[in-house]
């Protein structure tokens, strides 16, 4: 949606809540500057798929509830959800009377500030929490950004090189590569070869796009050759179910793309 279109919608329909996804993309700030000039609107976004693989930056933007989980590039299995909470969605907090239990922000605040959980914790996801925050700290934000973003440039290397095409037309992610199955060929049966016979784990499409096509990870704990590994079973699962691409034409891209990056 374009930024100009938000500002008309929320300035008319004054909504209490605004959601988005992507908003570190083009216009995505735009948006955020935007829904920061009017105190009664929150903007709140996904950020699943994006914190720890985008910079993004709720003060200085406008974020005002920045939601994340714990199984994407904080590398940890499904259990924890994270909430960055501005002033202003902590002010509309204070005087909202909806029901809330579970999700009573102001409870695991209060609770937070004598270093307990409103409820019981997943405790050892906390503990394997605190070690990647450790291990991330160490690397470096700028160095973690630059090292999905030569990840992902490398996977859609790979990928073109292989004669496939990506699925998304414009501002591909660096979290997840989504391919577009060739014609004729079922997405779904593409991720499932690749994880029965060569052990490498893909994903396929959802609703209306199950089987159209396949999603390569390449955020959190990846690193150079886990792109050439998956890279290599695309070409040999497509060429086992009889796509007509030449082996290695996408390995040669993808390899390319990391010693570019050396030079």
């Amino acid at each position: 949606m374009a930024a100009s279109s938000v500002n008309v919608g929320v300035r008319y329909a004054r909504p209490l809540v605004l959601m988005q996804q992507r908003l570190w993309l083009s216009g995505g700030k735009r948006i955020a500057g935007i829904v920061k000039n009017y105190p009664d609107t929150l903007l709140v976004v996904d950020a699943i798929t994006a914190l720890g693989v985008f910079d993004i930056r709720p003060d200085e933007w406008g974020i005002d509830v920045l939601i994340t989980g714990s199984q994407k590039a904080l590398m940890l299995p499904p259990g924890l959800a994270f909430a960055g909470i501005s002033d202003k969605a902590w002010r509309m907090n204070e005087r909202a009377k909806c029901s809330r239990f579970y999700f009573d922000f102001k409870k695991e605040r209060d609770n937070l500030k004598k270093n307990t959980s409103a409820y019981t914790p997943a405790v050892s996801l906390i503990i394997g929490l605190q070690h990647v925050l450790r291990t991330l700290r160490e690397e470096g934000l700028p160095n973690i950004f630059a090292r999905h973003a030569l990840l992902a440039n490398a996977t859609r290397e790979g990928i073109k090189g292989f004669g496939l095409h990506l699925f998304p037309k414009s501002s591909p992610s660096d979290a997840v590569t989504a391919v577009s199955a060739p014609e004729g060929f079922d997405g779904q049966e593409i991720y499932k070869r690749l994880r029965e016979r060569y052990g490498i784990t893909a994903a396929g499409g959802q609703d209306h796009l199950k089987g159209k096509i396949f999603r390569i990870s390449h955020m959190g704990y990846c690193d150079t050759f886990d792109v050439i590994t998956a890279i290599a079973g695309v070409e040999m699962v497509l060429k086992e179910m009889g796509y007509p691409g030449e082996l290695g034409s996408g390995l040669k891209r993808a390899e390319e793309a990391f010693l570019k990056s050396q030079v």
